[in-house]
């Protein structure tokens, strides 16, 4: 019998390719976003579509009711749903924060919470996080992205040791910056928020600076295949750094704040 995937934020990006890649391997994929209408492609290759808010408890619990009343458990839960709005701190509404949030860290455990009895109860299951290397490495400007996506990689790690020995696995994946719309829904916000005169210069310096990082970024395929890998690999990893992630998080590690946040902010002022 096929394994069930429920894959959030499905509606485009490396959510959308996920879905296309476990459907081209044999699962059965339940596609859930909000706005199911931009889904029909995926409905065609053979995906179940659901709408789903996963800041809903009734979105989420009709859901995964659906799933498992059609086929008793689900396998595998990729929690990709989120978004990043960016701004200086000080000037980034606390609703905006919390938005991000409700979306990024307490939509994911939502889902997650939900599924979890069911894979108990099957004594298998995978569940996949999508994180960013922001999660480990906090931009200006991106510091409440950062901190949900940094929330993230705890509460995978504390997921991961409290699930293991009911057969459950739990993997994070960590992309570098990659061309889907996350830019643009960025940008929108960092408009949207009103820094005044003392921050100007330095926000439209680092918006172009975004801007040209994601110039020569990937594209959604390298994200969407270590998601497949951490669903259908025999020894899933713990962690997927992709898309350039590697690299930056190696050099976070090893060189001292003062001198990684020396090149950090260098690089930011050549681009």
């Amino acid at each position: 019998m096929a394994k069930v995937v429920l894959v959030t934020g499905a509606s485009s990006g490396f959510g959308k390719l996920a879905v296309e890649k476990l459907l081209s391997r044999g699962y059965v994929v339940y596609a859930a976003a909000r706005r199911v209408e931009r889904m029909g492609s995926l409905a065609k290759q053979g995906a179940h579509l659901l709408r789903m808010d996963v800041t809903s408890d009734d979105d989420v619990e009709q859901g995964v009711r659906t799933i498992t009343e059609a086929h008793g458990s689900i396998y595998g839960l990729v929690n990709n749903a989120g978004y990043g709005g960016f701004g200086m701190l000080e000037n980034v509404s606390l609703d905006e924060a919390q938005r991000q949030f409700q979306v990024n860290v307490f939509g994911l455990m939502r889902v997650t919470k939900a599924v979890l009895p069911y894979m108990r109860d099957a004594g298998e299951g995978r569940i996949v996080n999508v994180a960013s290397v922001v999660g480990k490495v906090a931009l200006p400007m991106g510091g409440w992205y950062s901190a949900s996506k940094h929330a993230v990689e705890a509460l995978s790690d504390s997921l991961r040791n409290e699930v293991k020995r009911f057969g459950i696995n739990v993997s994070i994946i960590e992309p570098g910056p990659v061309q889907t719309e996350f830019l643009d829904r960025a940008m929108e916000v960092v408009d949207r928020v009103k820094h005044g005169d003392a921050y100007r210069a330095q926000v439209e310096g680092f918006k172009s600076a975004f801007v040209k990082s994601y110039e020569h970024a990937d594209g959604p395929d390298r994200t969407a295949n270590a998601i497949v890998a951490a669903v259908d690999s025999a020894r899933p990893k713990k962690r997927y750094p992709v898309s350039g992630a590697g690299p930056i998080l190696l050099l976070r590690s090893i060189l001292p704040t003062t001198i990684f946040d020396y090149f950090l902010n260098k690089s930011l002022s050549q681009n």
